[in-house]
């Protein structure tokens, strides 16, 4: 049988877009840490579309199996925790001094144990190959996108550095609560 579209691989076609999104994730960690945060956000969406690429392949070929679930989220941790949380550190914290910056450094903390506990959760819960019609709580690629607006906010002059401490706390609590999320 072909690697490609074997579901014992782990390297058939599914977990292959998931190493893509990976490789896309540690460019992004490393153009924020040259402060190139255009190019960054650009790898960052790539890795986003190949995360959606993954779980469609592996659904249509018959590809999903355990290991798959775990590459899957090492991949959305990297490319949709830490990514978000380097860029508003490097982009926005730089900004904070005192107890505002204290406050910026655990509004991080726990957004990336926030994450870290979704994805295990979810990990705990999947079965490969179902599918649910929604998801209980923030999606760590939704979370990283409103991170990622809020970002935005920030360098638009809309959000003051304060203000995106507060909503990276937010944003960290929706990830474990029980708000439903409808499955793409």
């Amino acid at each position: 049988m072909n690697p490609l579209f074997d579901p014992r691989s782990h390297f058939n076609l599914a977990n292959l877009c998931t190493m893509a999104n990976i490789t896309a994730g540690l460019t992004a960690a490393y153009l924020v840490s040259e402060g190139r945060f255009a190019q960054a956000a650009l790898f960052a969406w790539i890795g986003g579309a190949f995360d959606i690429f993954d779980g469609k392949i592996a659904r249509k070929f018959g590809l999903s199996n355990e290991f798959g679930i775990q590459l899957d989220s090492y991949a959305d941790f990297l490319t949709f925790v830490l990514v978000p949380v380097f860029f508003l550190f490097k982009g926005v914290y730089s900004e904070l001094t005192g107890a505002w910056f204290a406050l910026g450094a655990v509004a991080s903390v726990y957004y990336v144990i926030s994450g870290v506990r979704r994805l295990i959760q979810f990990n705990l819960n999947a079965s490969p190959g179902s599918v649910g019609k929604y998801f209980v709580g923030v999606t760590t690629p939704l979370g990283a996108i409103l991170l990622w607006l809020v970002w935005l906010a920030n360098v638009y002059g809309i959000f003051p550095a304060p203000l995106v401490v507060v909503a990276m706390f937010v944003i960290g609590a929706l990830l474990n609560s029980k708000v439903k999320v409808p499955h793409p």
